[in-house]
């Protein structure tokens, strides 16, 4: 595999995960906007100074995100204790019950769909299931 069949790969993996997540009535989200959410879930109280350094945006791209997904209840923002000229980012409570339940459901049946073939599609998840044990 080289690098370009990889980036291929994982951006189909991307996008069969965002079938699975995604369902009607839930609120779509961009490529920022999943990043910056994985990363306030990965890092909860990060400044956004913080966040803006591990995904690479721009911080008034950052800060232009996260007042959206304030504003859909995903995020919510605090004053720093320590210094109160930053703010801090996390995960809305009910944001993150939800996303730990959209995170469980079964891929399977968007895998089966992809691939016209449910047998195919329960073993490529048995082989991702091994990928996700050494990558991951």
């Amino acid at each position: 595999m080289d690098a370009a069949q990889l980036h291929r790969l994982g951006r189909r993996l991307i996008e069969l995960s965002a079938e699975v997540t995604g369902e009607v009535g839930d609120v779509a989200l961009g490529a920022a906007e999943m990043v910056i959410l994985e990363d306030a879930m990965k890092y909860p109280d990060s400044p956004i100074r913080d966040i803006q350094h591990r995904t690479g945006f721009a911080q008034s791209h950052v800060s232009a995100v996260i007042a959206r997904l304030r504003s859909l209840g995903a995020l919510e923002t605090v004053a720093d204790p320590g210094d109160g000229r930053r703010t801090l980012v996390r995960v809305a409570p009910g944001a993150l019950r939800a996303m730990q339940g959209r995170g469980a459901r079964d891929a399977v049946p968007a895998l089966a769909a992809a691939l016209h073939d449910e047998a195919a599609a329960r073993r490529v998840t048995a082989l991702l299931d091994e990928l996700a044990g050494i990558l991951l």
